[in-house]
């Protein structure tokens, strides 16, 4: 829930129990003092998810890539089969230097970041697609052959 939310449902809920104790003027100091604890610790907008994206590996196949990337790419990460930020900095140092990826070393799989993986694919592992940036149903094909392998 967005904060505002769930501050408007307090208050309506807090302004229900009041008027069901008594009245909101017999509500008393000690009930009207526990209003403000009651504020989420956490908000939706505090939080940032680590992004993952496997393109359709397994735990296992996505460990065996971080394997690879770990003995060739600076991996530095932790071999855990999600396939985040710091697995996809280390895959598009190896797409910068071998297979036309022109973008900043971000972590984030993007149409360039798939693009440059396409032709990785597409050179060895059977990818028959266009090089397009889509990692639809052929990227990911390709993309568990290589996996397999390594």
């Amino acid at each position: 829930m967005r904060p505002d939310v769930v501050t408007r449902t307090l208050v309506s809920v807090t302004a229900a129990a009041a008027i069901f104790a008594g009245g909101l003027a017999g509500a008393g100091a000690s009930f009207a003092a526990s209003a403000p604890a009651a504020q989420p610790a956490v908000t939706a907008e505090a939080v940032t998810p680590l992004a993952v994206q496997n393109f359709g590996l397994s735990t296992a196949q996505a460990k065996k890539v971080q394997g690879w990337l770990k003995k060739y790419w600076k991996y530095r990460g932790k071999i855990d089969g999600a396939l985040g930020t710091e697995s996809w900095q280390a895959f598009q140092r190896c797409l910068k230097k071998h297979w036309k990826y022109k973008g900043e070393i971000d972590g984030k799989p993007g149409v360039e970041t798939v693009k440059a993986l396409q032709r990785l694919l597409k050179d060895s592992w059977g990818y028959t697609g266009k090089i397009d940036g889509d990692p639809g149903t052929k990227t990911r094909a390709a993309f568990k052959r290589f996996a397999n392998a390594l």
